[in-house]
């Protein structure tokens, strides 16, 4: 009996497996194939397909963690014990992210920015002469 109830459980792991698999490969097909349609049409905008790309990296990633972590499982309070942390971390790359690109965008807008080597004109001819 047990070897019985041993080799149901294996089968419906085994097909829990699989639904995974095809889960995440029709996913990654659509962000593939959008990928292709923009490269040879334009559409859609580039910021819709970020946007989308970013819903459906975020959609793969929570069905992993759920099945493959077994978050999908657990009591509330631990998923958001791993959870939190993840939201933080994110959080902090896009702060970055905006603070790096703030910060650009100040220091090439500065009146009193000095200007890049190339567009420094030399003086009298470029020579070095005392």
């Amino acid at each position: 009996m047990a070897h019985t109830h041993n080799a149901a459980e294996r089968q419906a792991s085994i097909k829990k497996i699989w639904k995974t698999f095809w889960i995440l490969l029709i996913i990654t097909m659509v962000e593939v194939g959008f990928a292709f349609l923009h490269l040879e049409t334009g559409f859609p905008d580039r910021i819709w397909l970020n946007a989308l790309f970013i819903i459906l990296t975020v959609f793969k990633a929570y069905y992993i963690v759920s099945e493959f972590m077994h978050l999908g499982h657990e009591i509330k309070n631990l998923v958001w014990t791993v959870l939190m942390p993840l939201t933080l971390f994110i959080w902090f790359i896009i702060a970055f992210l905006a603070d790096g690109d703030s910060w650009k965008h100040m220091r090439r807008n500065a009146p009193s920015a000095p200007l890049p080597a190339e567009k420094v004109a030399p003086a009298h001819g470029g020579g070095n002469h005392h």
